[in-house]
């Protein structure tokens, strides 16, 4: 029985889907502004875990990530460059695909970009205005949360009180806004070279939070099961989410909301000014694997802070290695005909203990303690030769059904030839004369994920295996 925490309710709840077998999931996906940083994806891997853990169930799973490819810091960025937007963001685009795919993600069934679903955006903020919940000031239109009672009801921020005329403290005149709280759903452009569409209600563009209401609805329907984000979205962006849909449709819009805690970089709030931001990128040009980076993210509970230190993310290197040379011993090891009894029954306790404990609010911790208890007691009866060839294809097939969620063991590789890496070195030194850096990072991150740790000094490019 899958359970998990509703942010909703503020309670830990069975899940049953709408249609029986079929699950149709919403994540809020990144804005496209710069290359993803490990806390973006902290929330993308615990919304893959969702997902590979809903097919492990059985479900059929409609999963949505939506692009933010407009918004201030994008129109900023690009105005900056003399790009458009869709060639600004194309670039990043590209890089989180390459990123997402590196660090063991399954790709959406579908990932709708915000420029792409204007008219439908412009169609909710109609009927939000045929139903009195939104309001046209100054060329732009905003969201009249007085219209909606209910508003607070999933970040449970008490808003009595705190409206317009409620207090001696808000002083509407200062705003074009009814209330000072109100926010926009269209923005009249700031100037005449800011992006803008077409629309009865003005030329414009759109809200941040309007978009994934559109968009959700658009592909998942009115009411749907799952809606996941970082905790960070709770309020404002996913309570504007709920009072815009369920204003403009009168039905309730998300089941079950799903959110994931903070990522800490050395107990504090990774920032820029702190030095202490870092994207995926950066951790892999440091020589860390994708497949320690997965390990690390995952290794606590998505509803729990995570504190990343350099250390730590050692310490994952270090056992995804071994992991992963487990498994391969155990592919490789020598067997007798016939079943081990005892290798059995641990196999048989494992599964049990993987899905009780991924079944208790997603519980990745319980999950991994549970494949390191399994390869304890398997790698004592392979130093005793007590491993049948029953064994052998039970515990192979579990390591396999047990990566269809956490994808940790990664695909199997043969280690790599001298010659297969000299000829990559080559290709990386070969494109970082064309310039094309892009492609020689590629060549660096595909050999550090295959355990070869490049070093560039005065002298030329040495390499090493990761011990």
């Amino acid at each position: 029985m899958l359970r998990f925490r509703n942010t909703l309710t503020g309670k830990i709840e069975e899940f049953q889907p709408l249609r029986a077998g079929e699950v149709r999931f919403y994540y809020c996906g990144p804005t496209v502004w710069d290359f993803g940083h490990i806390g973006n994806f902290r929330s993308a891997i615990a919304a893959d875990i969702v997902r590979r853990y809903l097919k492990f169930k059985g479900f059929k799973v409609t999963h949505v990530m939506n692009i933010t490819d407009v918004e201030d810091r994008i129109i900023a960025k690009s105005q900056e460059a003399g790009l458009s937007i869709d060639d600004y963001t194309a670039k990043y685009i590209e890089a989180l695909w390459e990123d997402f795919d590196a660090l063991g993600c399954e790709r959406p069934e579908i990932v709708p970009r915000a420029t792409r679903h204007i008219p439908e955006m412009i169609d909710l903020i109609e009927k939000l205005l045929q139903t009195g919940h939104a309001y046209q000031s100054e060329g732009s239109v905003y969201y009249r949360i007085a219209s909606f009672p209910e508003y607070g009801k999933l970040s449970k921020i008490n808003f009595a009180g705190n409206i317009a005329g409620a207090s001696d403290r808000v002083d509407t005149d200062k705003y074009e806004k009814e209330d000072a709280r109100d926010f926009a759903l269209w923005k009249e452009p700031a100037n005449a070279n800011e992006p803008a569409w077409d629309a009865p209600l003005g030329r414009g563009r759109p809200g941040w939070h309007i978009e994934c209401s559109a968009m959700s609805m658009k592909y998942l329907g009115e009411t749907f099961d799952i809606h996941a984000g970082g905790i960070d979205l709770v309020f404002p962006h996913h309570e504007n989410e709920i009072a815009q849909s369920e204003g403009a449709t009168g039905k309730q819009f998300v089941r079950y909301w799903i959110h994931f805690e903070h990522l800490k970089v050395d107990g504090e709030t990774m920032s820029k000014s702190k030095g202490n931001y870092y994207t995926y990128r950066d951790v892999a040009a440091k020589g860390y694997s994708a497949g320690a980076v997965r390990y690390f993210l995952l290794s606590v509970p998505y509803n729990k802070q995570i504190n990343f230190t350099f250390d730590a993310l050692g310490g994952a290197e270090k056992t995804v290695v071994g992991l992963r040379d487990f498994r391969a011993r155990l592919g490789e090891a020598k067997t007798t005909p016939g079943l081990n009894d005892v290798l059995h029954q641990a196999a048989v306790l494992a599964a049990a203990e993987f899905e009780a404990g991924m079944d208790d609010d997603l519980n990745t911790s319980v999950a991994l303690a549970v494949i390191h208890n399994l390869t304890r007691v398997v790698n004592t009866a392979l130093a005793r030769k007590k491993l049948q060839e029953e064994n052998k294809r039970e515990l192979l097939e579990l390591l396999e059904r047990f990566d269809s969620v956490l994808n940790i063991f990664g695909v199997e590789q043969h280690e790599m030839l001298d010659s297969e890496i000299q000829s990559l070195i080559d290709g990386r030194q070969e494109a970082r004369r064309r310039r094309d850096f892009g492609r020689a990072d590629e060549i660096r991150d595909e050999l550090a994920g295959r355990g070869i740790i490049l070093e560039d000094s005065k002298d030329g490019v040495r390499w090493r295996r990761k011990q």
